[in-house]
């Protein structure tokens, strides 16, 4: 597996890394598994101590560390601040809450006596995580499990191998011990034969495609170990009516084209009623259209390249196979004649079963309307889907819209506003998209030991 740095923006490789040898991986699990036995023992107000410093880092670095995602994925350089902000929230919500967290509830037995059942830790951990937000998806999985105690291992992916290594570098800088968190440059048969399968390793965290976490599952499940698998998702933006159109339309444009439409919460499919259809298609396209792609270093583009030439490609195929089908382009629907992996803003409508962009996850600046005669249809179009990440519902209506998203098959919907993301916040969905939740309370209780302490009835 190849580890490198090629800007996305120009297609130029600027730096490349060896993949590690089978005895480095080896030496790091026993390295993650020596320290895990002192790490849980420190108290958890100086995990907390550290985990501060670690949110203060990001803060005083977030223009360098910014920039580097933006090199290495071309994520917009304002987006790219506002990624690496949040990741110093998320460090200190962890660190503010953990403690609470962990003291779990009590419990009133029928047998008489005292239970209690609290948080523990249980090991070592592996984190297996995507480009698309290279500091974001790291901290949601690392923050919590390091307060709790257990110890980490991050394979990230291979695009971003800068943001890897400097996260590592930030948990030394930040004054934890040098093993609490590796970074290892691993290929995914390291990973299945010699991490997975180690006794020390008691779960593994994978946000990816499908096809990524049914093979770590398969891997896991044959290990006895746990797993977290955040993967993709085809979100809904379910519009009721006409009325607030030109912030649902802006709303839209920016659920789906954020991050380059490279995010699983993306709002990639629009479910629009009849009444309203033809207003708000009319204003989404014309809104879509004048999305111009820019230079990602720049803090007034919205719209960078692709992460790749590759990804952008497939992108195109899916576009490509609508539209010989039957699809209509009503924006863009054209890659862009420079190097790098670039693409206009795209919407198609007129998309039915027997294409790609029906069924399939666009992962990119691609949105789909349908239309739809009534709230049950909206519904039954939502939850066709095979996955269930996140989704939207926007109308003048609010408890009427609340309504409808409760029946929405999804772990995340949100009202009026586009899918979004807080360090208090559960993120996770159902189907395809995979199992267990992250951030806020429950972020904590995945990969913890949920232990139960019992004492008798006083006599």
């Amino acid at each position: 597996m190849a580890y490198a740095t090629t800007n996305p923006a120009t297609g130029e490789t600027v730096k490349t890394f060896e993949t590690a040898t089978d005895q480095q991986i080896r030496d790091a699990v026993a390295r993650s598994a020596k320290e895990y036995t002192s790490w849980r023992t420190v108290p958890v107000a100086e995990r907390a101590r550290l985990m501060h410093a670690m949110a203060g880092l990001y803060r005083e670095r977030q223009e360098e560390l910014a920039a580097l995602i933006t090199e290495e994925m071309g994520k917009p350089l304002a987006q790219s601040v506002s990624e690496v902000q949040l990741v110093a929230d998320i460090y200190d919500y962890y660190a503010n809450n953990a403690e609470e967290f962990m003291k779990g509830r009590t419990l009133t037995p029928s047998t008489g006596g005292e239970a209690r059942v609290v948080l523990d830790s249980t090991g070592v951990l592996l984190g297996i995580m995507p480009w698309n937000f290279p500091y974001y998806q790291v901290a949601r999985f690392a923050a919590p499990n390091v307060m709790l105690g257990n110890t980490v291992l991050l394979k990230h992916a291979g695009n971003v191998p800068q943001a890897a290594l400097v996260q590592e570098e930030l948990f030394r800088e930040a004054g934890f011990p040098e093993d609490v968190y590796i970074n290892i440059f691993a290929s995914n048969e390291q990973v299945a034969d010699i991490v997975i399968p180690d006794p020390a390793v008691q779960g593994v965290s994978l946000t990816g495609s499908e096809r990524a976490g049914s093979a770590v599952a398969a891997t896991a499940g044959k290990n006895l170990k746990k797993v977290v698998l955040e993967l993709g998702g085809s979100d809904p933006f379910i519009v009721l009516d006409a009325e607030n159109l030109e912030r649902t339309v802006k709303q839209g444009v920016l659920g789906r084209m954020s991050n380059n439409g490279q995010a699983c919460t993306n709002a990639k499919r629009f479910i629009v009623l009849e009444d309203a259809y033809d207003t708000f298609v009319e204003n989404f396209a014309q809104a879509v259209q004048g999305v111009t792609p820019g230079d990602p270093m720049d803090q007034k583009t919205f719209l960078g390249p692709l992460c790749a030439v590759e990804a952008r490609d497939e992108i195109m195929e899916q576009v490509q196979d609508a539209v010989d089908k039957g699809a209509t382009v009503l924006a863009g629907g054209k890659k862009l004649d420079k190097p790098g992996a670039w693409m206009e803003a795209t919407v198609l409508a007129d998309v039915t079963p027997e294409m790609r962009a029906y069924a399939e996850e666009i992962f990119g600046p691609v949105a789909v309307v349908y239309k739809v005669k009534d709230v049950d249809e909206a519904v039954e179009l939502a939850n066709s889907s095979p996955f269930g990440l996140g989704g939207s519902v926007f109308g003048a209506d609010e408890a009427a819209a609340v309504e409808v998203a409760q029946r929405v098959d999804s772990g995340m919907v949100y009202v009026n506003e586009p899918t979004g993301t807080a360090p208090d916040l559960p993120f996770g969905g159902v189907k395809r998209s995979g199992v267990g939740r992250e951030l806020g309370p429950f972020g904590i209780e995945e990969f913890a030991n949920k232990k139960l302490i019992h004492t008798p009835r006083k006599k």
